[in-house]
C-alpha cells in the first residue's frame, strides 16, 4: 500500500496555476455592471479563490451588495491585496486569508479567523479549484490526480465541514462546478471528474441541509476569461481560440458570471436548493 501521508500534504508553494491576474492581458472585467440594493446587507461571505477571475468578481458584486468579505486564496498576495481594495471600495470590510483548502487544518482555521475578525458567516462560496490539461489518461501521474482532486473536492468538503457549525438557518452554501461534468472534455479527465463529484456533493449536501434552512446550489461556467485557463489550464496555442466555439463565439466574463453566485446567495433564490446555473454562452445545450 502507497503512503498516504502525501495525499493531504498542503501545496505550499505554486509554479503556475490559477496564475496572476496582474500579469494578465487582456484583463478580465470583474467589474459589476450595476448599482447594489442591499440584497446582502449585513452578511458575511466567505470565498475561496475569492483574489482573481470568479472570485474576484463574486467579492465585488456581493461587496456593492452590501457583505463583507472573507478572501481565501493560496499565494497570488498581488491580485488579493486588489480584491480587498475592490470590497473596501464599496465600503464593505474585507479579510485575506492566504493558504491551501487542500489542507482541513487551514479551513478550519481560515473559517474560524472569519468568525473573529468579521463575527458571522452566512455564505460559503466553494470557487477555488486548479485544472492541468492532457491528451492522454496514461499522461496523468498520481501526484498530479491528488492534486487535482485535493483541491477541487477535497478541498470543498473541508471548508463546508468547517463552515457547517457556523451557518445558520437562512444561510447558503455555492459550490463552483463546470460545463464539463455535463459535456465532458478530453484534455482534462481529472479536472472534469472533480467537478462531477462537486455536482453529486451539491445535491447531496443541499438534501442534508435543508431542514435546517440552508440552501445549497452550484453554478456551471462555461469558458470564462480568467487566469486559470493562460497560467496552465489550457494549452498555449489553444488560448488564441478560447471561448470563440461556444454558441455566443467568444469567453464569458467573471462579470458575466458573478450575478448567478448572487442570485443563489441572496433570498431572490430563496425556493432552489439542489441547483444548478449555466453561465456559459449557451454551450452546454448546444451539446
Amino acid at each position: 500500500m502507497n503512503d498516504q501521508s502525501d495525499v493531504m500534504a498542503p501545496m505550499v508553494h505554486q509554479d503556475q496555476e490559477p496564475g496572476h491576474e496582474s500579469q494578465l492581458e487582456p484583463k478580465p472585467d470583474w467589474d459589476p455592471r450595476y448599482r447594489g440594493s442591499d440584497r446582502l446587507k449585513g452578511k458575511v461571505a466567505l470565498i475561496t479563490g475569492g483574489d482573481s477571475g470568479i472570485g474576484r468578481a463574486v467579492a465585488a458584486l456581493f461587496a456593492r451588495e452590501g457583505a463583507d468579505i472573507a478572501i481565501v486564496y493560496l499565494c497570488e498576495h498581488d491580485d488579493a491585496h486588489k480584491t480587498k481594495e475592490i470590497v473596501e471600495k464599496e465600503g464593505r470590510r474585507a479579510l485575506t486569508i492566504p493558504g491551501d483548502i487542500g489542507d482541513k487544518t487551514f479551513c478550519e482555521q481560515a473559517v474560524q479567523q472569519t468568525i473573529d475578525q468579521l463575527g458571522r458567516l452566512d455564505i460559503l462560496v466553494n470557487n477555488a479549484g486548479e485544472q492541468h490539461p492532457d491528451e492522454d489518461i496514461t499522461d496523468i501521474d498520481e501526484h498530479q490526480l491528488r492534486r487535482t482532486f485535493q483541491t477541487n473536492i477535497f478541498g470543498m468538503f473541508f471548508m463546508t465541514q468547517a463552515a457547517r457549525p457556523h451557518l445558520k438557518t437562512g444561510a447558503a452554501i455555492v459550490n463552483c462546478t463546470s460545463e464539463t461534468a455535463y459535456k465532458g472534455s478530453p484534455d482534462l479527465l481529472d479536472y472534469s471528474s472533480t467537478k462531477g463529484a462537486i455536482l453529486g456533493f451539491t445535491r447531496a449536501l443541499a438534501k442534508n441541509l435543508v431542514a435546517d434552512g440552508i440552501r445549497v446550489n452550484a453554478v456551471a461556467p462555461g469558458p470564462i476569461w480568467t487566469p486559470l485557463n493562460p497560467f496552465g489550464g489550457q494549452p498555449k496555442e489553444d488560448l488564441p481560440k478560447f471561448g470563440k466555439d461556444t454558441p455566443m463565439g467568444r469567453p464569458g466574463q467573471p462579470n458575466e458570471v458573478a450575478p448567478s453566485f448572487l442570485f443563489l446567495a441572496c433570498e431572490d433564490a430563496s425556493y432552489m436548493t439542489g441547483q444548478v446555473l449555466h453561465p456559459d454562452g449557451g454551450d452546454t445545450s448546444s451539446s
